[in-house]
This record gives C-alpha cells, structure tokens and sequence, in this order.
C-alpha cells in the first residue's frame, strides 16, 4: 500500500475528503519524524513506538576492492511493533 492508497483508505472511513486526509496523513507523518529527529520517542498504544536509536561505529568492507573500512557510528530511526499489531499479524497466516 502506497501513501495515495492509505489515503484513499482513510478518506473511505472517515468522514473526511481525500484531501483532508492527505493533510491529515502528512501532518501526522510530519510530526512523528519531528520529534523523533529532537530525541523523543512516539508511543501509539496498541500500534508501536517510534525512537531514535544510536548505531555504534563498525568495520565493513568495500564491495569492489574487498578492502576493510570504517562505518561511522550514526542514529537511525526505528520502530517497535506494539502487541495488538503484533497480534494482528500473526494471526493473517
């Protein structure tokens, strides 16, 4: 599913146009990577926790020349699952 489908979805259940919906998607995306960027973390109950997680510096390797190099350490957006959709999931065998 793609952002113009999830939109077509949410504008479908709600009392809302695909218009509103769209701003009202991308205001929530929006506001998730905006605090997530200054260190908070996002918890919606039931769906999952958005955070910023520290990734520690580490050696890889140059795929052309198989030469050792040093990956910086950097932070990186992650997302835990949240039990229901946990549950929902494994339940759709």
């Amino acid at each position: 599913m793609n952002k113009e489908q999830l939109v077509n979805a949410i504008a479908a259940q709600t009392t809302t146009t695909k218009k509103e919906a769209d701003t009202i998607l991308s205001a929530t995306l929006e506001t998730i990577m905006e605090a997530v960027a200054t260190g908070d973390k996002v918890t919606l109950v039931g769906f999952g926790s958005f955070e910023a997680r520290n990734r520690n510096a580490r050696t890889g390797r140059n795929p052309q020349t198989g030469e050792p190099i040093t990956i910086p350490a950097t932070r990186v957006p992650a997302f835990s699952a949240g039990k229901l959709f946990k549950e929902k999931v494994a339940g759709q065998s």
